[in-house]
């Protein structure tokens, strides 16, 4: 199963390693786990010689199966604030993302109780977190680790698409694409959906409430428009991104940043707030 090279970073990633030091591949899933996964993805970088690199992501809302090179295999709920890690030295990971909500068929629970938690593989029931990740230590490469992810995951699939499921990504991919959907009673017009239905839906498949969705995609777009260099219209950007004002815009990039987006263009964001 070949994997798609990735040359553009992908939505989110707020700061990248050096050129040369880090690389992205994806792969398509199966048709059995199609409904449920976006893509499975493997990177690695190679940071010997160099300074240790904090890699900061806005996140979509969506949970990850992750194996590490520590050997270990971790299901990470949809994180609600900035994900961090520091690579250093050379390494890799491999992950799986979920659709959002693809991940409840398997949790069999509402995703809404894992947000911001990192689980032991075998947090999925039916998942032998032990056995992934033997399985997973004894692949040669990256490819090889798509398949056992495939194998394990596969079988516990349901056996016909969860109509649930396809909502939430819908609702999901609605709010990426119009960003004219500031509000969620917009939202729950286009789902044909009462807002308190929508909240319901978004809590026990999405993991985090609508109103949350439509801040992370304008803050995702806050943060690809400042790394692009230039002079930057803030009052412009946050009326097209549906702030009521610039202000309201600098306040909440600061909040789930950690610095001010005018510094953050300027370089400042790479060393702010660094976690060990």
């Amino acid at each position: 199963m070949p994997g798609r090279p990735i040359t553009d970073p992908p939505r989110g990633v707020l700061r990248t390693p050096p050129e040369g030091a880090f690389s992205l591949r994806r792969w398509e899933p199966s048709p059995a786990l199609a409904p449920y996964v976006s893509w499975l993805w493997g990177v690695r970088w190679d940071l010997r010689g160099r300074e240790p690199h904090e890699q900061t992501t806005l996140p979509h809302p969506s949970a990850h199966l992750v194996y590490e090179e520590d050997g270990r295999a971790w299901l990470y709920g949809p994180p609600r604030g900035p994900f961090r890690r520091t690579l250093r030295d050379a390494g890799f990971a491999l992950g799986l993302r979920f659709r959002p909500g693809g991940v409840r068929p398997f949790l069999r629970g509402p995703v809404s109780a894992i947000a911001d938690q990192r689980l032991t593989a075998s947090a999925l029931p039916g998942l032998d977190g032990e056995r992934l990740e033997r399985d997973c230590a004894a692949c040669a490469e990256l490819d090889d680790v798509v398949a056992v992810f495939e194998a394990a995951l596969a079988p516990l699939a349901p056996a016909e698409p969860d109509p649930a499921v396809e909502l939430a990504d819908r609702a999901v991919e609605l709010l990426a694409a119009d960003r004219d959907m500031t509000r969620v009673s917009q939202l729950a017009e286009r789902l044909a959906m009462s807002p308190r239905s929508v909240q319901r839906l978004f809590s026990e498949h999405v993991g985090a409430g609508p109103a949350w969705v439509i801040r992370r995609f304008r803050l995702q777009d806050a943060a690809a428009r400042a790394t692009e260099g230039g002079d930057v219209d803030w009052a412009g950007l946050a009326a097209a991104l549906g702030y009521y004002d610039q202000a309201h815009l600098v306040r909440e990039f600061t909040a789930t940043i950690g610095v001010p987006p005018a510094r953050y263009a300027a370089g400042a964001g790479a060393t702010t707030d660094r976690q060990e």
